[in-house]
Parts: structure tokens; C-alpha cells; sequence
């Protein structure tokens, strides 16, 4: 009977292994969005990380005749990156980044981790409206 706890210990432990690993440490995807970059702040009470969005813009919306943007918001692991970004407010921007199934707050708050940025770019004036 010991052998048998034992063993339901190990699996259990392996099962739990397993799944913490593939909610926060797998990578589920990778990419590169672009658009402009709105912000990038260092915040938290604990855990002070790097957190920025940026604005997509879109021409589909919900509501028929309206014009929606989509906001892109994710964290930033190095220090020397975010500091960049920092810079690059206003920017049209792409980001490379990877994309995990759940947070770690020392990781971030978002499950969106920037790590490179791939082109920046002044942002497109916008036309004026007569």
C-alpha cells in the first residue's frame, strides 16, 4: 500500500510539473505586431515590470459605420529594451513577441512578452478633415 502512495505522489507531482510548465514557461506563439507605439510605463507594487500598448489601427468595428482600433498590450522582460521603447513613443513600430498561455508577475502583467523590435518608423500623419 505504501508503494501505491508512493507512486500516486510522483504523478501527481509530474502531473503538476507538467502542467505549470505549459501554462507559463511554453511558448504558444510567436509574431510581430505593428503599429504605433502609445506607451511604455515601470510599474507594480511587488514586481515592478515593463508594461506598454500599442494601437493597431482597424477599420472593423462592431457597430455599423464606426472605426475601431486594436490595442496590442504586452509586457517587456529586458530593461535596455523597454528603455528603447521608451523612446519610440509615437513611433510606428513592430515588435516581435512571444506569446505564453498565462502571466508571471515577475514576467508581466499581459501574457504578450515583447523581445525585439524589429522596424521603427515616424508615425503617418493623418490627413486633415475639411
Amino acid at each position: 500500500m505504501k508503494k501505491f502512495g508512493y507512486i500516486l505522489l510522483a504523478a501527481l507531482a509530474v502531473g503538476l510539473a507538467l502542467f505549470l510548465y505549459f501554462r507559463f514557461w511554453f511558448v504558444f506563439g510567436e509574431g510581430v505586431k505593428s503599429g504605433e507605439l502609445n506607451y511604455v510605463v515601470h510599474k507594480g507594487v511587488i514586481f515592478k515590470t515593463y508594461e506598454g500598448k500599442l494601437i493597431q489601427s482597424g477599420l472593423r468595428s462592431r457597430t455599423a459605420g464606426t472605426v475601431q482600433s486594436y490595442e496590442f498590450e504586452f509586457s517587456v522582460r529586458d530593461a535596455e529594451l523597454a528603455q528603447k521603447l521608451m523612446l519610440q513613443g509615437g513611433r510606428t513600430v513592430e515588435l516581435h513577441y512571444k506569446e505564453y498561455f498565462g502571466a508571471l508577475p515577475w514576467r508581466g502583467f499581459t501574457k504578450f512578452i515583447v523581445d525585439s523590435i524589429v522596424s521603427s518608423e515616424p508615425a503617418v500623419p493623418q490627413p486633415e478633415v475639411p
